[in-house]
């Protein structure tokens, strides 16, 4: 049975929430400044506050879309797209492991959190990068390929960390 849901019957709140940071991800590498430091820690950020704000299940869904988008406007160059899925899942694995520490119980879970999810993305992407590009490209282009994918994923993912912590804390006031 197929149940529908009336307007007074969706949480607003929530709702508000999804779409603001859905629009902050997805609307990152359409600001006309295509710089991986300026994209990549607002996405970031926008993943992040997304665990805190709209739980799992929305932070997941939005962390499909704004590495298609990227590439739709040329933030990552079309030589990059077979690496897309790649990107989605290490925004997944972000998510999750944030997700796991959120839900922990010790002493500076946020920032250990941050940490581990930063590595685990810049892990995942690192390797992949290096195994699909240099199946892809000539060893010259992949190697400039694997470099984009590499260390500037785990800083980049710190950086929206931090703003995200520092988003958290102004909402909570």
């Amino acid at each position: 049975m197929i149940t529908t849901k009336t307007l007074s019957q969706v949480n607003v709140g929530y709702a508000v929430k999804f779409i603001v940071l859905l629009t902050l991800a997805t609307a990152a590498p359409l600001v006309g400044v295509h710089s991986q430091w300026i994209t990549g820690p607002i996405v970031n950020m926008a993943l992040i506050l997304a665990v805190f704000l709209v739980g799992i299940r929305g932070a997941l869904l939005i962390g499909i879309l704004p590495s298609t988008i990227a590439l739709g406007t040329g933030l990552l160059p079309a030589v990059l797209a077979p690496m897309i899925p790649f990107i989605i899942i290490s925004n997944t694995l972000l998510i999750l492991v944030i997700d796991w520490f959120r839900k922990a119980e010790f002493k500076n879970k946020f920032w250990v959190g941050l940490i581990f999810g930063a590595g685990t993305k810049y892990l995942f992407l690192f390797v992949t990068s290096g195994v699909v590009m240099s199946m892809l490209l000539n060893q010259a282009l992949a190697s400039k390929v694997a470099v984009i994918m590499s260390w500037p994923q785990f800083f980049t993912a710190v950086i929206g960390g931090a703003l995200a912590y520092g988003a958290l804390k102004f909402l909570r006031k």
